[in-house]
């Protein structure tokens, strides 16, 4: 269960903090400090006075890369669970007292981390936090709550199988991981995995991995650094450090030829992914291929945009990415074409992805893109939640918190033959994975 529930005062004091972020001149000055707790959890915090709000991401190294490999969806479910029972509440009651204080509280799981967010007036900050540190350490997992949940979760993933979309993407990712490697399954699992999945999986797995030196928490609001540090210390002071060293799994190897997977639906829009393996966060191209892959799909004028969409108008929805994290990466290209055009639109766009690895970018276009990417930077930063995001993951990629200032001369120092240099070096036409999900009698795909 996630609980998201904005009372009208709440709402209209984060649209204030929204706007207060986003006039601040100086971006650096809502990046606040950064502290590590004798837990070893590491707290980065920014004080902001301007209205009287607090929201809070904690993310904790417990995301579904450390499912046990037989049981894919283990970290999904504990995160489920989090809010559904604990030693001291229901989740009535739990449920009861956030919307009480008109705020939200939540737990999502991902693939590399599991996030809890809270937000709460500062005046009930306190309250706050004791719900939040509750689901944190003392989560029940009652028989009766992992049986009710596990039908929850399968019906949601028989629901995504009806949605040619995600058929797409999970066929995509399950081509370039392989459904042995936890990146290449749905971070929920699968139909088959969660029903094997007992009560002593989840309790084991959050005693393994929810530790405080596997956490980052990150705070905006209305809070003094002093305060805060006094108010975690008497919340999770107690919480004790330890787990087993974390294991990401080993990289796949890359593709050595084209592999196609084709799926017939009875739909008029067939849905393609296209693509390979990326990059992950570190890599030091990073800056050079986010501006690169703004020019080929990721922006409003992009290749793959004025191509297939203005030109031909095959595809009202298509664009390209590259989606690092610290331990995995892609490169997708998505679209949503007619059934009858589909092989020609597979083949335009990689038709404009040679097109960026054979001719230089224009002066006047990679101008545009760095304008692009540099101004509409601060949009990162105009609500506490984005800025409360932005703090969690400069932490967790160890960015520093110069990061946002820096980021301006990190993308304008790309240079028109690094973006044909990166574009070579990390996009391959000849051997990519294709996934399509569309009416196979009409959409005629080469294997």
């Amino acid at each position: 269960m996630r609980t998201r529930t904005f009372q009208p005062v709440l709402a209209t004091l984060l649209l204030a903090a929204a706007l207060g972020f986003a006039s601040s001149a100086a971006w650096a000055a809502a990046l606040g400090r950064r502290e590590v707790l004798p837990n070893g959890m590491v707290l980065v915090a920014a004080e902001q006075r301007a209205v009287p709000i607090v929201t809070v991401s904690m993310l904790i190294q417990a995301g579904s890369m450390l499912d046990p490999p037989d049981k894919p969806g283990v970290a999904n479910l504990v995160a489920q669970l989090m809010t559904q029972g604990t030693k001291s509440r229901t989740a009535p009651q739990i449920s009861e007292a956030i919307e009480f204080m008109g705020g939200a509280l939540g737990v999502d799981a991902g693939q590399e981390i599991t996030t809890i967010s809270l937000s709460v007036l500062s005046k009930d900050l306190d309250a706050g936090l004791d719900l939040m540190a509750d689901i944190l350490l003392n989560p029940t997992f009652t028989p009766a709550d992992v049986q009710r949940k596990i039908q929850e979760v399968v019906a949601g993933i028989q629901r995504d199988q009806e949605d040619p979309g995600t058929v797409s993407y999970q066929a995509f990712m399950a081509l370039l991981y392989g459904t042995n490697n936890p990146f290449g399954r749905p971070v929920e699992g699968t139909e088959a995995s969660v029903p094997t999945i007992t009560r002593e999986d989840l309790v084991r797995f959050h005693e393994a991995y929810f530790r405080p030196n596997k956490t980052i928490l990150a705070v905006v609001g209305d809070v003094g650094a002093a305060d805060l540090t006094r108010k975690l210390q008497a919340r999770l002071g107690g919480w004790q450090p330890g787990g087993p060293p974390l294991s990401p799994p080993p990289p796949p190897a890359p593709l050595t030829k084209t592999v196609v997977k084709t799926i017939q639906r009875n739909v008029t829009q067939a849905n393609i992914n296209l693509g390979h393996l990326g990059i992950t966060r570190d890599n030091p191209d990073y800056y050079a291929v986010q501006v690169m892959n703004y020019l080929l799909g990721g922006g409003f004028s992009s290749y793959l945009i004025a191509e297939i969409r203005d030109a031909r108008g095959w595809a009202y929805d298509v664009g390209s990415a590259f989606s690092p994290s610290k331990y995995a990466g892609e490169f997708d290209v998505s679209m949503q074409t007619k059934n009858e055009v589909a092989d020609q639109a597979i083949a335009a766009a990689l038709a404009q992805i040679r097109r960026i690895r054979d001719q230089p970018v224009g002066d006047q276009d990679l101008k545009d893109a760095k304008a692009y990417l540099t101004g509409s930077y601060p949009l990162r930063l105009d609500t506490s939640r984005k800025i409360v995001g932005t703090l969690g993951s400069i932490e967790y990629y160890g960015l520093g918190l110069d990061y946002v200032d820096r980021y301006p001369a990190l993308i304008n120092a790309v240079t028109i033959a690094d973006v044909q240099r990166v574009a070579q070096k990390y996009l391959d036409p000849g051997k990519y994975a294709l996934a399509v999900v569309a009416d196979l009698t009409k959409a005629k795909i080469a294997p």
